[in-house]
């Protein structure tokens, strides 16, 4: 199995967001909301310049994606909603 990729990313203020692009080998998404627990703002940039980021583990339990932890999807977008960056490509059970 290969990591799922992120495709894309809108939170330009995550230290790991480069051009709307996800520059850290693996992030985690939530518990009960689709939402990423890797987002961490900052205006001092991190990550690898040559990494393209991808789903270390989902933990939402009501995706249809999640199998045993992991994303099924071939790939995932992420966007700010409110004050948090959720998964655009969870779908419910």
């Amino acid at each position: 199995m290969e990591i799922t990729k992120i495709f894309d990313c809108n939170a330009e203020s995550c230290v790991y967001n480069k051009n709307k692009q996800c520059h850290t080998p693996a992030i985690n998404i939530g518990d009960d909301v689709p939402c990423c627990d890797t987002f961490m703002p900052g205006s001092k940039k991190a990550g690898f310049n040559d990494v393209s980021g991808g789903v270390g583990s989902c933990k939402v339990d009501s995706c249809s994606l999640n199998s045993s932890l992991e994303c099924t999807a071939s790939g995932i977008h992420m966007s700010v909603v409110g004050n948090e960056v959720d998964c655009q490509t969870y779908r419910k059970k």
